[in-house]
C-alpha cells in the first residue's frame, strides 16, 4: 500500500524493498490499514464492500502504506470471505496503495491454486500485492469441511507441508525429484511478498525458521502478543527475503472528535466479539443495540476486557496509544483494523489517525 509515487522506472517508492514499509509524516513507523468489510444491522455486504473501496482509495490518499483483507467464512457480519475477489476490485480502483491478504487461509485451499490467484494479481498491479497466510479456518467446523470436501479429521498439522508446496509454485523451485516438479503456476513472475500470520507462538516460530515476515493478531489475542514477538525474534533466521526480523501488529483503532464518541463506536464491535466467542456471529450491532444488551457480570468483564486491548478515543488518545504500544512490542508497522460498519464514521476514524500524525 505505498503511497509514493511511481518513479519513471517503474520502483514503487520502496527502495526495491517490497516488505519494508516507509513511515509517513511524522509516524516512527508505517500505519497501514487491516478491513474486513464489516456488516452492519442496517446494511448489506454491498454496502460493506463499497465502504472497504472508499476506505481504500481514501487510505491511499492519507498516506497510509497498505491494506489488507480477511478471509472469514459463514459469518453475516463480515462481507470478506474471498481476499483474492475483493484485492483485485480495489487494486483496480488505486494506483500506489500496496494490496494483501490478511490472511489467506492455507488449510481451505490448493496451495496451486492460491499461487496462480496471487500470481494473477501481480502480473495485474505488479509491486503491490502482498501473500498473508494464515493456518486456521476463518469458520466453524462444519464450514471448513465444505470448503475442503472433506470428510477426513481437520488438522492445522500438515500446513508445514501446504506451505512448502505454496512456496515451490510461487517460486517455480521444487527439488527435481518433487512430484510437483514439472508443474508451473501460471501466470508465473516476480513472488508476491509472502507473511506468516498467527494469534499464538506457532506461526511465529515457523515464520522466523524461514525468514519470512510476521504479522501477529494482537487485536484478536492481546495476551499472546509479546510471546509471540519473542518466539519470532529468537527462532529468526536470516533468508533470501530478510536479513533481519520485521513484525507488524494488527490493532482494533478507532479514533472520533471526542474518547466519548469513539467509546461508543468501539461497543458495538465489543459486543460482535462477545457473540462471536459464544457461537452467536450475526451482523455487528449498532449502538443503541450495544448499549440495550443485557450484559452478565461475566459478559461485561470479556467487553471491558476487550476494550483495554482496543485503542480508541481522540485523536490525541489515539496517537498515545499507538505510540505507547509501538514502543512496547517493538514492531516495525502498525496496521489498524477499525470494525465500524457505518462509512461516515469509519472513513472519519482513518482520516483522523492520518492528522494525529501529520501524514496528510
Amino acid at each position: 500500500m505505498d503511497t509514493e509515487a511511481i518513479s519513471a522506472d517503474g520502483a514503487d517508492g520502496h527502495d526495491g524493498d517490497p516488505i519494508r514499509g516507509v513511515a509517513r509524516g511524522d509516524s516512527p513507523v508505517p500505519l497501514s490499514v487491516l478491513d474486513l468489510a464489516p456488516v452492519g444491522t442496517p446494511h448489506s455486504p454491498g454496502d460493506a464492500l463499497r465502504t472497504t473501496t472508499e476506505l481504500a482509495r481514501s487510505a491511499e490518499r492519507w498516506g497510509f502504506h497498505r491494506l489488507w483483507v480477511a478471509e472469514h467464512h459463514g459469518m453475516a457480519g463480515i462481507a470478506s470471505s474471498s481476499p483474492a475477489v475483493v484485492i483485485a476490485h480495489l487494486a483496480a480502483h488505486t494506483s500506489t496503495l500496496r494490496l494483501g491478504s490478511g490472511g489467506v487461509m492455507l488449510p481451505n485451499h490448493a496451495p496451486l491454486v492460491v499461487a496462480e490467484q496471487f500470481g494473477t494479481l501481480q502480473a495485474l498491479h505488479p509491486g503491490r500485492i502482498d501473500l498473508g497466510i494464515g493456518r486456521a479456518p476463518g469458520t466453524d467446523q462444519a464450514t471448513a469441511r465444505a470448503l475442503r470436501r472433506t470428510t477426513g479429521p481437520l488438522s492445522a498439522d500438515d500446513f508445514p507441508q501446504q506451505l512448502g508446496e505454496l512456496i515451490g509454485f510461487l517460486g517455480d523451485d521444487f527439488p527435481a525429484d518433487h512430484p510437483y516438479a514439472a508443474i508451473e503456476a501460471v501466470p508465473h513472475g516476480p513472488t508476491p511478498p509472502v507473511w506468516l500470520l498467527g494469534s499464538s507462538g506457532f506461526s511465529a516460530q515457523v515464520a522466523g525458521a524461514l525468514g519470512l515476515p510476521f504479522a501477529f493478531a494482537h487485536h484478536f489475542s492481546a495476551q499472546n502478543t509479546l510471546p509471540a514477538l519473542e518466539l519470532y525474534r529468537e527462532s529468526f533466521r536470516p533468508s533470501e527475503v530478510l536479513d533481519e526480523p520485521y513484525a507488524l501488529i494488527g490493532v482494533q483503532t478507532i479514533a472520533a472528535d471526542t474518547d466519548e464518541e469513539a467509546l461508543e463506536l468501539a461497543r458495538p464491535i465489543a459486543l460482535s466479539m462477545l457473540k462471536l466467542r459464544r457461537g452467536m456471529p450475526g451482523k455487528q450491532p449498532t449502538p443503541e443495540e450495544a448499549a440495550e444488551y443485557p450484559y452478565t457480570e461475566l459478559e461485561l468483564g470479556f467487553v471491558n476486557s476487550w476494550l483495554a486491548d482496543a485503542v480508541y478515543g481522540s485523536p490525541e488518545t489515539v496517537r498515545a496509544g499507538l505510540d505507547e504500544l509501538r514502543e512496547r512490542t517493538g514492531v516495525q508497522e502498525l496496521m489498524l483494523t477499525a470494525n465500524v460498519p457505518d462509512r461516515d464514521a469509519k472513513l472519519h476514524s482513518y482520516e483522523l489517525v492520518a492528522k494525529a500524525y501529520r501524514m496528510l
